[in-house]
């Protein structure tokens, strides 16, 4: 969707269902030349119309967008379930029902904020002088997406941006298209968002990327992917000075202590790893348990991971699906086979199923902290286990990484249990189990794990400006 209109490209990509590797449809290439029209229609849309300052248009538009996103939202589950291989029990949660009440939070969030600050006045150089800030929409923005969740991302995206007042040219991740470019059909069928002000591409061509996040006209990136491309889209980035949010990669710990209920932090370690098959940056692939108890904890999570049932998506009873690819199913296998040559061992798991891109639950047990396995994302269904000595040592493993995304604890003792919590450089923490995961809570990362925050209001606030005013206030005559 390019000025709003549906449009076509020269040649076209295919999308797989990568439950089954079949061909599920193809989508537009965009080139160079379409992204470049697309940041233009950006730029005129921002710049010529009253997009950015007309509130209730905007608002008017994300209740439409809403409403749009509920008439469709069994078209959009299929869809989902076909094309990113997301069980059906996960689309009624962080794979779609839970991304469209993030367009509910940004509405009603843009229906009560205070775009003006009063900062009173000051007598300076013998006069009063009268300050207050206006918060103002950052510009176009490009809007770059991977392809773990789709719906999640757009969203989390897409309704601040525009409840902010800018425009957006939202890019799609090249193996599972359809389901943004749904997004966009829905945009431009079913709301009255003006032409320009939403743009959607889908495309395989590195290039389409490149060119958005160095774009003279483009003021603003927020990407969402692994860290070595988001350090590239930073250094791009620079030479035209944007704005660039980052939600990067994630080796998370959970910490079990010698006091937690161990099947139970065991269940919910196994079913976390499990999640969407391990391709979710927050997930805490590493499980962090005290020495003395490490065989007994490896125990109980093998017997957890047996009750993760694998397979058709489509199934409501399905708990893991596919991974989204047989290159993503290569690199996780590679790594697990390296560790083990490491040193860890292997208690369950680690080998593909066929037919499909299916990888097995997989536990290695006595990892070395060091080690690839434990430093590096697999972004799989692979759960490191690490055997800590005390508080401190646990604390020092798990700060021991280049990212600083999220992280667990379980313990008896809450006081404890949040102490160490507030010592883990990560952005997000759960405490026995705690869900921080919401439209109105911020989400991102300390250290290489990302720059910025989505969702919440600290996720709107990334697309405003602010502008200082004074003036001088004269003095009214007493007669």
């Amino acid at each position: 969707m390019i000025d709003g209109k549906l449009v076509a490209a020269e040649t076209t990509f295919a999308s797989h269902n990568p439950a089954t590797g079949e061909l599920l449809g193809h989508a537009p290439d965009a080139t160079a030349a379409d992204a470049q029209s697309a940041v233009a229609a950006a730029r005129r849309a921002f710049d010529t119309t009253g997009w950015s300052t007309d509130r209730e248009l905007r608002l008017r538009c994300l209740r439409q967008l809403e409403r749009a996103l509920d008439e469709h939202r069994e078209q959009l589950r299929e869809l989902t379930i076909a094309e990113v291989g997301a069980p059906r029990q996960l689309t009624h949660g962080p794979q779609l029902d839970e991304p469209i009440g993030l367009v509910t939070y940004y509405a009603d969030l843009l229906e009560t904020y205070e775009f003006t600050e009063d900062l009173g006045e000051i007598a300076s150089r013998g006069r009063r002088h009268h300050r207050w800030v206006e918060k103002e929409a950052a510009g176009v923005v490009a809007a770059i997406l991977p392809y773990n969740y789709p719906n999640q991302l757009a969203l989390a995206k897409l309704a601040p941006a525009l409840a902010a007042g800018c425009t957006v040219v939202l890019k799609g991740a090249p193996q599972n298209p359809l389901i943004t470019l749904a997004l966009g059909e829905l945009i431009a069928e079913h709301t009255d968002i003006p032409p320009g002000v939403v743009n959607v591409l889908s495309s395989s061509r590195a290039e389409v990327g490149e060119l958005l996040t160095t774009h003279p006209d483009v003021d603003a990136v927020t990407f969402t992917g692994s860290t070595p491309v988001g350090r590239r889209i930073m250094a791009a980035a620079a030479d035209t000075v944007k704005r660039v949010f980052l939600e990067l990669g994630g080796k998370s710990a959970m910490i079990v202590f010698e006091d937690a209920d161990f099947a139970e932090a065991a269940l919910f370690a196994a079913f976390t790893i499990c999640s969407h098959s391990g391709q979710g940056c927050a997930l805490t692939s590493r499980l962090l348990v005290p020495r003395a108890h490490h065989d007994e904890i490896v125990r109980f999570v093998a017997a957890g991971l047996d009750r993760v049932k694998v397979g058709d998506p489509t199934d409501p009873k399905t708990s893991m699906g596919p991974l989204i690819s047989e290159q993503q199913r290569d690199k996780v296998d590679g790594m697990v086979r390296r560790a083990v040559a490491d040193g860890a061992t292997l208690v369950r798991g680690g080998h593909p199923v066929d037919p499909g891109w299916f990888y097995e639950p997989t536990l290695l047990a006595h990892v070395d902290p060091d080690s690839e396995i434990a430093q590096e994302e697999v972004f799989g269904p692979v759960l490191a286990v690490i055997p800590f000595d005390d508080e401190e040592d646990a604390v020092r493993i798990a700060n021991h990484s280049r990212y600083g995304l999220s992280g667990a604890v379980h313990s008896a003792d809450e006081e404890r249990a949040l102490r160490v919590a507030r010592r883990i450089r990560t952005g997000t923490f759960s405490i026995n189990g705690g869900n921080y995961f919401a439209p109105d809570v911020p989400f991102g990362g300390y250290k290489q794990s990302g720059v910025g925050r989505e969702s919440g209001r600290a996720g709107f606030e990334e697309f405003l400006e602010e502008k200082s005013f004074a003036r001088v206030v004269v003095p009214q005559d007493p007669a």
